[in-house]
């Protein structure tokens, strides 16, 4: 049995709930960082892991990042997150997601007593969150209300984008810009049409062909890549919208790029690569808050006047002064965007209530 205490992921968590249902293969984890500032938010996330540890430790990681996601958010809510377990094979994986498999994962979400909220995350659908919605009253980002996040993502993380271009090059104009964008998914395929709507030049990557054609479709003079050559190519902005991890000492010495801005989850390998893209003075905007946008959507279904569409529009406009305001902290005090992220954050959750 592995000892959470020991991993590096481990940060304090106040709770680690293993998910097993025999007759469904549910199996998977939720885990709860941090609930002073409100309940635990955060999505679910359904992909293979090659074994428990892995997947444990990915919640572990995500859930973390939730919690200083809300605190810069400025939302009333704490950092959890699930991860279910799904097979490699993507066939048998679809398969597994059925009516039953959700009705047994909500009824392990109905023991935590409407302590932890959650919605769409990477390998679930609208028709997913449609049938978890059916058998749970802790999910969010439903399709008839909020709708799903990604719009909202994309959205909060172009608003970064320009904080990031007035930072470095004096102005916040996208025209004459190439930005370089790794995954073409939900998020990645939004932000592509608003770039390409405020004139950037796009070079895209996506290893799922069919995503790749369909944005292809909409935006002919995009660029298009292999996943693995993104990393090397010459732009103003690299965004990385896919799984985490790309940003390792090995792929930050390659870089072609003066800012690093996306939707991925820990895109950073470690924390020591935040150093190294600012020891070679690349602009790197913390993933949990260019991604802000995503979560302040969902969140508003929570609100007791119910979900107000213009709130949540001007809220996440307001992602690009939070970015700002980071961004010339980190110059005065000569030290990583992240770094302050994390003093803010940490500041403002545990300043909440106990």
């Amino acid at each position: 049995m592995t000892e959470i205490e020991q991993l590096p992921e481990f940060d304090g968590h106040e709770m680690v709930l293993r998910l097993y249902d025999r007759s469904t293969n549910l199996r998977g984890f939720i885990a709860i960082h941090n609930t002073h500032a409100g309940p635990a938010v955060g999505g679910t996330r359904f992909a293979h892991y090659a074994s428990e540890e892995e997947a444990l430790r990915d919640a572990l990681r995500l859930s973390r990042a939730m919690t200083y996601k809300c605190a810069l958010a400025k939302v009333p809510y704490g950092g959890g997150k699930a991860v279910l377990m799904a097979p490699k094979n993507a066939s048998a994986a679809e398969k597994l997601k059925n009516e039953k498999y959700f009705a047994a994962y909500a009824r392990r979400i109905a023991l935590l007593d409407g302590h932890f909220f959650t919605g769409e995350d990477v390998g679930l659908t609208k028709r997913d969150i449609e049938i978890l919605a059916k058998h749970s009253e802790s999910i969010i980002g439903r399709p008839a209300v909020g709708g799903l996040p990604a719009h909202w993502a994309a959205l909060s993380v172009f608003e970064s984008m320009r904080a990031a271009l007035k930072t470095v090059f004096g102005n916040d104009s996208f025209k004459g810009r190439t930005v370089a964008i790794k995954g073409l998914g939900n998020v990645g395929s939004d932000l592509a049409m608003l770039l390409h709507k405020a004139g950037a030049q796009i070079v895209g990557a996506e290893k799922n062909q069919d995503r790749l054609r369909a944005v292809q479709k909409k935006i002919p003079s995009m660029r298009s890549v292999s996943p693995e050559a993104i990393l090397t190519q010459t732009a103003d902005i690299l965004s990385l919208c896919a799984l985490g991890g790309d940003l390792s000492e090995k792929t930050i010495a390659k870089l072609k790029v003066k800012i690093v801005c996306g939707a991925a989850n820990n895109q950073l390998a470690t924390p020591r690569d935040s150093a190294r893209l600012a020891k070679r003075g690349i602009v790197y905007i913390p993933d949990y808050v260019a991604n802000g946008g995503g979560l302040i959507n969902v969140v508003d279904e929570l609100d007791a006047k119910g979900y107000d569409r213009a709130r949540v529009e001007r809220r996440v406009s307001q992602v690009r002064k939070t970015v700002t305001d980071i961004l010339t902290a980190a110059k005065k005090n000569r030290c990583a965007p992240d770094a302050i992220a994390d003093q803010i954050g940490k500041k403002r959750f545990a300043g909440s209530r106990a």
